[in-house]
């Protein structure tokens, strides 16, 4: 038979943990919304009723761990905060959805928002300040508040916001258009009157509880409180696809992330924090053992979670696409980024001068506009102009005309010797099979280098390398040539990765901003409001169209003054027109403005630097535009040949006409639309911070 007093106490105990896991998960999902859709309505309204949540059930908490009874009080009090703005906050976030789905207010629902938060500070100014709401708090058995005058006043105002609330909800479901997001109001139509619920104050209703029926209480609260928890993770599903611009399959496995690293591990650690001491009861130093065992449950459960996601996401999240899913989430693995190609060619390169006893090595890529140095190695390199020289353009051009051989290897072996090649031969004083074709020049061995990929590349001339001349002539043995062609093909290899890379990186960029403007209008399509798609459509047309980097180019070109500075297509951008009102309403000022915002976008962390290769884009732009250089002296400055910076140069204002779409996209998805005949919506104070309230006050 179990006691009943032993029974009550882990009863009790149980009540201090699930009203603290309440504040872990309602504080989770506050500063999730806030990190992924801040300038989303939905976003806002739904961390308004978290906050309020958070407030109502942290006054519990710290009511549970206070001993003294006048603190206890304020404490008490302390949560009425939440209690009293839950209903506004309920019924703005039901406002909010309900407008997502087109149905936009004429000013009647806003207004009523409005009204709603007035009445829910002063019932919270009520009853922290007075005992109109409540008075005199009862310390046993369980603490608790009794009904002032106006409680009956607040019964009535949480249960009209409610109602409306779900009438509400319940318009926006028969609004939405797809199965799936039809599915997900449904879950909020449930869902999202669970805080306001079950952070009621039903005590006040009803009598006090007395000593003889505490047990039903506590258990009657605690299954009130889990119920609430899950609730509120449940809720946390549907509200996480309102604001951030992602597919499904994205925010599915970041919500999962979320919550299992986030409200999972908090909750687990506060079960430790909270049981382990009660341990020293039983002759287990609790007290000591805590700490130990609270890093012990973090860090298996974050080696459980690492094994457990990929499972998870592939029963949860990738159920039809696995395949594709899976190759997305290994190509960040497998891609080489510039900074991957150049230490691998750095190590090829040093292991070249090691192994040939030669204190420098270069590799340069051969292009359109002329050859381009790529990496050096020792303190004996040569400058990107001397590869532009006459004398290496004519050697690069012998190689190139090479290409049409027989593609074993030795294309442009004839060309070569024609310019002084050597080409190794063995003991027998035949030419060796696989030949390595090697020229001189100046004090370097040219090796050319060919494309090792398949396709129209293959066998054509990607690039050279240079070793520094350890003999007048090329003097390899038949054992050197081995490793030596194993190490310049290696070379080649990446000077070919480097390329393939920079040509997915380019329609990577294509694909990603083409998605970012669908997806950028896809929560309005789902949810029925076609007008907003076609406002947006409009108003991104001009970012999207083929020559908008022509566009920047203009606008960088007359930086300080100019048509190309007051283009009607970059006026017409909402970023920029928000920009007016603090520039003065002058055009050229607020593209100005942008430009300058986009730029900052670009510019890396740290200390600047004008050799990093991270620095090269911003420095370009900066010392080409807005200080107004020459191309000779910034070429200069940047240690770069005039060809190379042209080159970087296109790059670079491409790069900042993308931050320039960017921070338009994300201004039109932060606009709201006004309703007809209304003026434009603000924000009003406290309104993305206001959350919703706990149980049983």
């Amino acid at each position: 038979m179990i006691d009943t007093d032993v029974l009550i106490s882990f009863l009790l105990m149980a009540n201090e943990v699930l009203t603290s896991a309440t504040v872990i998960v309602a504080v989770s999902m506050l500063l999730y919304n806030l990190a992924h859709g801040p300038n989303d309505r939905v976003a806002r309204a739904s961390s308004a009723l978290l906050g309020s949540v958070s407030l109502a059930y942290l006054g519990d908490v710290l009511v549970a761990i206070t001993r003294s009874p006048d603190l206890i009080e304020s404490w008490l009090r302390f949560g009425w905060i939440g209690v009293a703005l839950a209903p506004a906050a309920l019924f703005h976030l039901s406002s909010a959805l309900l407008e997502t789905t087109g149905l936009q207010s004429r000013g009647r629902r806003r207004r009523v928002v409005r009204l709603l938060y007035l009445i829910g500070c002063a019932f919270a100014a009520a009853a922290g300040l007075t005992d109109l709401l409540i008075h005199s708090p009862i310390l046993r058995p369980l603490p608790l508040m009794q009904p002032g005058p106006l409680f009956g006043v607040y019964f009535i105002y949480s249960v009209v916001s409610t109602v409306f609330a779900f009438n509400n909800v319940l318009r926006a479901r028969r609004r939405c258009l797809t199965r799936a997001t039809h599915r997900r109001m449904t879950y909020l139509l449930f869902a999202l009157i669970t805080p306001v619920v079950g952070i009621f104050p039903y005590s006040l209703l009803f009598p006090l509880p007395v000593q003889e029926n505490l047990l039903a209480v506590l258990l009657l609260t605690n299954a009130g409180n889990f119920a609430i928890v899950f609730m509120l993770a449940f809720m946390a599903y549907p509200l996480a696809f309102f604001g951030p611009s992602k597919s499904d399959r994205v925010i599915k496995a970041e919500l999962l992330s979320f919550m299992l690293r986030g409200p999972v591990t908090g909750i687990a650690v506060l079960i430790v924090v909270m049981f382990t001491p009660r341990l020293s009861g039983i002759g287990i130093p609790g007290a000591a053992l805590m700490p130990f065992l609270s890093v012990a449950v973090v860090l298996g459960l974050q080696w459980s979670f690492t094994v457990i996601i990929p499972f998870l996401e592939r029963k949860l999240i990738y159920t039809a696409d696995q395949d594709q899913a899976r190759m997305i989430q290994e190509l960040g693995a497998h891609v080489l980024t510039e900074a991957d190609a150049r230490q691998l060619l750095e190590a090829t390169l040093a292991a070249v001068c090691d192994y040939m006893r030669v204190p420098s090595a270069f590799a340069a890529t051969v292009g359109p506009d002329g050859v381009h140095l790529e990496l050096t190695v020792g303190p004996l390199a040569p400058r990107g102009e001397d590869l532009n020289t006459p004398e290496f353009l004519a050697l690069v051009a012998q190689a190139r005309n090479g290409e049409n051989g027989n593609g074993n290897g030795d294309n442009h072996a004839g060309a070569l010797r024609d310019a002084g090649a050597f080409t190794p031969s063995n003991s027998n004083g035949a030419p060796t099979q696989a030949h390595v074709s090697i020229a001189p020049w100046g004090s370097y061995w040219i090796v050319p280098l060919k494309g090792t990929r398949g396709g129209a590349s293959a066998g054509r001339l990607a690039g050279v390398m240079g070793i520094w001349a350890r003999s007048p002539e090329p003097d390899l043995q038949p054992e050197e040539e081995i490793v030596f062609r194993v190490l310049y093909t290696r070379v080649a290899r990446v000077l070919d990765d480097m390329r393939l890379q920079t040509e997915l990186f380019s329609r990577l960029e294509d694909i990603i901003q083409e998605s970012d403007a669908v997806r950028a209008a896809d929560t309005s399509v789902r949810y029925g409001n076609a007008s907003e798609l076609a406002r947006l459509a409009e108003a991104a047309s001009v970012v999207d169209q083929p020559d908008f980097v022509d566009v920047v180019r203009a606008a960088l070109r007359d930086y300080w003054g100019g048509p190309g500075l007051t283009d009607e297509r970059l006026a017409k951008l909402t970023v920029v027109r928000q920009l007016l009102a603090d520039n003065e309403n002058q055009e050229a000022k607020a593209i100005r403005a942008i430009i300058n915002q986009a730029l900052e976008r670009i510019k890396p962390g740290g200390n600047r630097s004008m050799t990093a290769a991270e620095w090269v884009l911003y420095n370009i732009i900066d010392l080409r535009f807005i200080q107004g250089k020459k191309v000779r002296d910034t070429a200069r400055q940047l240690a770069m040949s005039e060809a190379d910076l042209y080159r970087k140069q296109r790059v670079a204002i491409a790069q900042l006409a993308t931050e320039i779409a960017a921070l338009e996209r994300r201004a039109l998805e932060s606009q709201q639309p006004p309703a007809p005949g209304s003026p434009a919506r603000t924000v009003q104070p406290g309104e993305a911070l206001t959350p919703t309230p706990g149980a049983g006050r």
